[in-house]
C-alpha cells in the first residue's frame, strides 16, 4: 500500500493561477475522494499526482520519494479515465494484457493476471469482445481491469462513472467500494457528485477554486461543516442557508430574517446586530402547529415520491427552503405551512462565512 503526500502544490497556466498552495497526506489504504464543482482544479490536481502534469511548485512524494522530475510511466500509479480510453480494433483481453505484454511479463503471468481481474470484476465472459459490442458499464468495467492487472502502487479515478445513467451509477459505486474492500489498495477518486462522495469515501476532500476547504471522513463534513461552502455542497439536497441579524432576546438572542424570528441561546461569538447564516438541511425541519412555529412559509412545489415528500417553499422576506418529510403528505402548492428547525442541527456562520457553532441547543 502507498502513501501519497502533496506539500505546497501551486499551479499555473502562465498568469492564471489554478492550485494555490495545496497540502494534503493520502494515507496508505484509504479511499480518498476529491469532490468540488466544475473548474475547481481537482482534475487537475489528480493529474499532478499521475505525473500527466507538472507543478509550478510545491513537492509530491510517493512513500517518501519526491516524484516531480519522474514521468507518469514511472511513478506506479495506474489511472482510470472518464472516456475509459481503450482501443477499438483490440478484444476485452489484448485491451486489459497489452501494458503488461509490452513490458515483456512472462505470458503465464499475464494470463493469470487477466484472468483473475476479469473474474473478480465478473467480465469473464466478455475477454473475447470488442469494446464497441459492450455497454458503458462494461467498457468501464474494463478499463477497470486494465488498471487492476498492472498491480499499482494507488488507483487514479477520474469522474469514472459520469458517462454513465443514474441506475448504473449506483450499481458502479457498489462495485469500486467493494474492489477497494478486496484489493486494500490507495485510491484517490475525482468527482463533481457529492452523492458519490459520500458512499464512497474514507476520507473526503473539499476543494474550492483551487484551495482546501475542508478533510474529513463523510460524516464529519456533513454534521461538522468548517463554512457555507462545504457547508452548502455537502448533502443532498443541499442545506438551507439563511441570512440573518442577530437581536436580542428574553434568556438568549434570535435571528431576524424576513418576517420571522428564531430563537437561540446565548452563543459565545455572536452579538447584537451582528450579521450572521444559519443553516438547516431539509430533514432536520419539522413541520409543527403555528404555537411551535419558527417560520411560515407558502409551499411553491410538492414533491411526492411515496415513501418520502419534499417541500419547496418560501417564507416571507426569505429565500426559498427545502423541507424533507418521510411519508406521503397532502399538502398543495400554495398552501401555508408552519416550520420549526431542529436547533441541535442547526449551524451558524458568521459573515465570513466561517462556523461559528454545529448544533445550537435549545
Amino acid at each position: 500500500m502507498t502513501e501519497i503526500v502533496l506539500k505546497n502544490i501551486r499551479k499555473a497556466y502562465g498568469e492564471v493561477d489554478v492550485i494555490h498552495g495545496i497540502d494534503l497526506n493520502v494515507e496508505s489504504g484509504k479511499f480518498v475522494v476529491f469532490v468540488g464543482p466544475s473548474g475547481c482544479g481537482k482534475s487537475t490536481l489528480l493529474r499532478i499526482i499521475a505525473g500527466l502534469e507538472g507543478v509550478t511548485s510545491g513537492e509530491v512524494l510517493i512513500d517518501g520519494h519526491i516524484v516531480n522530475d519522474e514521468p507518469a510511466s514511472e511513478r506506479g500509479l495506474a489511472m482510470v479515465f472518464q472516456s475509459y480510453a481503450l482501443y477499438p480494433h483490440m478484444s476485452v483481453y489484448k485491451n486489459m494484457a497489452f501494458g503488461l505484454e509490452n513490458s515483456k511479463m512472462p505470458r503465464e503471468e499475464v494470463e493469470k493476471r487477466v484472468n483473475d481481474a476479469a473474474a473478480m470484476l465478473q467480465i469473464t465472459q466478455y475477454l473475447k469482445r470488442r469494446p464497441k459490442a459492450l455497454s458503458g458499464g462494461q467498457r468501464q468495467r474494463v478499463a477497470i481491469g486494465r488498471a487492476i492487472v498492472r498491480d499499482p502502487k494507488a488507483f487514479l479515478f477520474d469522474e469514472p462513472l459520469s458517462n454513465l445513467d443514474a441506475e448504473l451509477r449506483v450499481t458502479m459505486r457498489k462495485e469500486l467500494a467493494a474492489l477497494h474492500a478486496k484489493l486494500g489498495g490507495t485510491m484517490i477518486y475525482v468527482t463533481h457528485d457529492q452523492v458519490e462522495a459520500m458512499t464512497l469515501a474514507n476520507t473526503i476532500v473539499v476543494l474550492n477554486a483551487g484551495r482546501i476547504e475542508q478533510v474529513g471522513a463523510p460524516l464529519d463534513l456533513y454534521n461538522n461543516p468548517q463554512n457555507t461552502f462545504v457547508a452548502g455542497f455537502i448533502g443532498s439536497p443541499r442545506m438551507n442557508l439563511v441570512e440573518a441579524t442577530v437581536e436580542r432576546s428574553d434568556g438568549g438572542f434570535q435571528l431576524a430574517a424576513g418576517d420571522s424570528h428564531v430563537s437561540v441561546p446565548n452563543i459565545e461569538g455572536i452579538r447584537e446586530g451582528h450579521h450572521v447564516t444559519f443553516g438547516s438541511r431539509p430533514e432536520h425541519i419539522e413541520i409543527v402547529d403555528e404555537a411551535d412555529a419558527d417560520i411560515v412559509a407558502s409551499v411553491d412545489l410538492s414533491e411526492q415520491l411515496g415513501g418520502e415528500t419534499y417541500l419547496y417553499c418560501t417564507p416571507e422576506g426569505m429565500p426559498q427552503l427545502t423541507v424533507h418529510q418521510l411519508g406521503q403528505l397532502p399538502i398543495e402548492r400554495g398552501q401555508n405551512i408552519h416550520l420549526r428547525l431542529n436547533r441541535a442541527c442547526m449551524h451558524l456562520f458568521d459573515s465570513e462565512g466561517n462556523v461559528i457553532v454545529n448544533g445550537v441547543s435549545d
